[in-house]
């Protein structure tokens, strides 16, 4: 027999009741808190399995022993790492990625698996970056939604993390992150938000640090005022592992599972807890009931099957090669023909480096390797070249450089040694090693066809290499078939079509979040607000090495017909954007159109632009096709602390349309007709400013500043100031520039401020 979505929905809601009621305090209490690091409690006697949870994302890191913690992982394919994934801006590509970690989570018995991460990139220095996805909050959610969404369809769980304001490494347990109400809404949160409202998460990671003070396992504001009730969430909220402090104050918070367990202490707080009144046992009974929701929808997929090791393999290449940014190429040195003799040099040749470290760790099935692979395409002569450690060797440079000059082509891959990209602590800087550095200067300094492969998670420094180098392929951390990923790319078998999600600055120095990261002590203060990224750079018009968005192709694209659906729109109408785009160029290419939206008068500062939207497009040589996107109010808005919520004001906007943040193609004016309908919030130390914001509130204040103007020498046109006046009292409290002219004759300035405030 068929059920409708809704008839399912309720019989697992009895179910679920059902249980609840024949729980005992004891059994509840033991629900909320894992019986192992990698499972939640059974309850056998009602037929209440067990949940079985794994790391991710990029890979299922499924433990071996799921009693223990720091045992070994069962085979699974590694995958590019989230970083390199996002570069493809391919959403179709993630949608299929979740697929497969779903498919591979079933072959392995688990439930849910731990991932995305999408916390914004705040600074290159962030060693955790290789597992997170941009600087942009609107390419971290609508990509981590669709990951969601593969690997949901398939009935396996997702766990979107680390929730929130977690951007760095340092002191990641203890630090509070100190950030404005504004920067918090447009910048840390947005990913999460359109990640659960589009992706629908099962459960959501709550993070190890503070935000203003208040621990992240215990904040109600984030956990159960935004998250739920402002976003609508009806899974979960799991903790990092070891994110929980004291279980009681967490689970009034919102927090309903605690992990690793066991914690037979905090069980037996939260009894004591019921017991002593200290704790509502209707707070308990939410946090059981959403467990037992995502329980029991998790034991509808049968936990059986086998691993697709090949299949999965070559996915992992598909994407990684998708992932591939070409940041330069003179003189079209790539893609190769094949005919050259080739001069191999780089110990990650011959031992890739393809995953980050920390728990995001992969027991690969298989790995490949680019020395072996590119042996099947070309004479290839091998050095070892790059030490890894923080000295020079000569010998392996003059090595290298001997192999280098007598070959035709050297091809240089260069990995930034492991232990610097890692989970658990941040970089000290952006460089490459000092023999690495060295090692490319001499190879390009003999051989002008030098081509450099980089690994890495992150923005790296090539300001003191890269002007000698003709060619240069960001190939990140792609994974465990990351190598025929980059063969693919060297060869033209793939045409590069990866985008950089982040910036990739000159210096370190010019970094936004650069005098405030990582804080002081248990302090970090986001004292750059909303300027992140390429936002940053913009407002303070600083040059970068590569933008936000950039990457090159073997072919050409133009854009064209740029159309907007209404070029006058009101505050609940969704616009339309179009634009032609032509392949001109001679090989099949991929393009990701970037869409920016900018306001020129805002009431509160603004970035010069933000992307608001984005899709890549396949084109055919000489192919021209229409990409579409959609705008609604929320791509117009910011979010204005003083009347806590979004706002988009009346006016002018200009939409561009281009491949980078640095390079808009196409440009056009719309005009919001009216603005978001928000009430005035004045107050006695209101400036005159604040007054005529606003409509309502200009118009009552408006026939006294007229009165105050017309009162010649006492009045506010009183030139013996040298200055504007309007300017000059725009910033002063009302009442005291009531004061300034003598005040209203039988009440004080607080007075009549407050009457004119009784009028609002």
């Amino acid at each position: 027999m068929q059920y409708s979505s809704a008839k399912r929905k309720l019989m697992a809601s009895d179910q679920v009741q059902s249980i609840l009621s024949q729980l005992t305090l004891e059994e509840k209490a033991a629900l909320i808190i894992g019986a192992t690091p990698w499972q939640t409690f059974a309850v056998p006697r009602l037929g209440l399995p067990a949940m079985t949870v794994s790391d991710g994302p990029h890979g299922v890191r499924r433990s071996s022993d799921i009693t223990s913690m720091m045992t070994g992982s069962l085979p699974a394919t590694c995958y590019p790492v989230a970083a390199a994934v996002a570069a493809t801006w391919d959403k179709d590509l993630f949608y299929e990625l979740g697929q497969a970690l779903a498919d591979e989570c079933i072959a392995l018995g688990v439930d849910v698996l731990l991932g995305p991460g999408i916390n914004i990139k705040r600074s290159p220095l962030c060693g955790r970056n290789f597992e997170y996805l941009s600087e942009d909050p609107v390419v971290a959610g609508e990509l981590s939604a669709k990951l969601i969404q593969g690997v949901q369809s398939k009935g396996v769980g997702t766990s979107l993390k680390h929730f929130a304001v977690n951007n760095q490494e340092t002191r990641r347990f203890t630090v509070s992150s100190e950030i404005d109400e504004r920067t918090l809404r447009e910048i840390y949160l947005t990913g999460f938000e359109i990640a659960v409202k589009q992706g629908k998460p099962w459960t959501v990671m709550c993070a190890y640090n503070r935000v203003n003070g208040t621990l992240c396992s215990e904040h109600p504001y984030l956990l159960t005022q935004i998250l739920r009730n402002e976003w609508g969430f009806e899974g979960f909220v799991v903790s990092d592992w070891g994110a929980v402090r004291d279980r009681v104050p967490s689970v009034e918070a919102g927090l309903d599972l605690q992990m690793p367990g066991p914690a037979p202490h905090n069980l037996q707080r939260i009894v004591e807890a019921v017991n002593s009144g200290e704790l509502d046992v209707a707070a308990l009974d939410r946090a059981v009931e959403r467990l037992l929701n995502i329980i029991l929808r998790a034991q509808a997929t049968p936990k059986t099957g086998t691993l697709d090791i090949e299949g999965h393999h070559a996915l992992a290449r598909r994407i990684a090669s998708e992932a591939i940014v070409l940041l330069k190429n003179e003189g079209d040195l790539l893609p190769l023909t094949g005919n050259e003799t080739v001069a191999v040099i780089g110990r990650a040749a011959l031992t890739p480096v393809y995953q980050g470290g920390g728990s995001s760790h992969v027991n690969s099935t298989k790995v490949d390797a680019p020395l072996e692979l590119i042996k099947e395409r070309a004479e290839v002569s091998f050095t070892e070249g790059d030490n890894s450690k923080p000295f020079i060797d000569q010998v392996l440079i003059n090595d290298a450089v001997t192999a280098a000059r007598e070959a035709d082509v050297a091809v240089l891959f260069i990995a930034l040694p492991a232990q610097i990209e890692s989970e658990g602590y941040d970089r000290g800087n952006l460089d490459l090693t000092p023999h690495q550095v060295a090692l490319i200067k001499a190879v390009a300094a003999v051989q002008p066809r030098t081509v450099v492969v980089l690994n890495n998670g992150s923005v790296i420094n090539m300001v003191p290499w890269i002007d000698s180098v003709p060619a240069v392929l960001e190939a990140w951390l792609p994974g465990q078939a990351g190598a025929g990923a980059v063969m693919d790319v060297l060869y033209g078998v793939v045409n590069p079509a990866g985008r950089l999600t982040e910036t990739f600055p000159l210096d370190l120095a010019d970094t936004p979040a650069y005098l405030n990261f990582p804080g002081d002590g248990d302090v970090v203060r986001y004292g750059e607000g909303i300027f992140v990224g390429y936002r940053g750079y913009e407002a303070t018009n600083r040059p970068v090495l590569f933008p936000f968005g950039y990457g090159l192709s073997y072919t050409q694209f133009a854009y064209s017909q740029l159309r907007v659906s209404q070029s006058e729109f009101n505050i609940d109408d969704t616009i339309t954007v179009s634009v032609d785009v032509t392949n001109t160029g001679k090989r099949v290419g991929k393009e990701v159109v970037q869409l920016y939206v900018h306001d020129p008068v805002a009431r509160l500062r603004r970035p010069v632009k933000e992307l608001k939207a984005f899709a890549k497009v396949a084109l055919e040589p000489g192919e021209t096709k229409t990409v579409t996107l959609t705008l609604g109010s929320r791509a117009f808005s910011y979010y204005d602390p003083t009347y806590s919520q979004w706002i988009a004001d009346a006016g002018e906007f200009e939409l561009l349309v281009g491949s980078s943040a640095a390079a808009i193609h196409l440009r056009q004016t719309v005009k919001l007709v009216e603005g978001t309908p928000f009430e005035p919030r004045l107050h006695l130390e209101s400036t005159v400013g604040d007054w005529m914001q606003h409509p309502r509130s200009a118009a009552i204040l408006k026939p006294m500043l007229d009165h105050f103007y017309s009162q010649g020498e006492s009045g506010l046109n009183n030139d013996t100031l040298g200055a504007d006046p309007q300017v000059f009292f725009r910033d002063l409290p009302l009442p005291i520039v009531i004061s300034f002219v003598g005040g209203v004759p039988g009440k004080s300035p607080d007075e009549v401020v407050e009457g004119l405030l009784a009028q609002l």
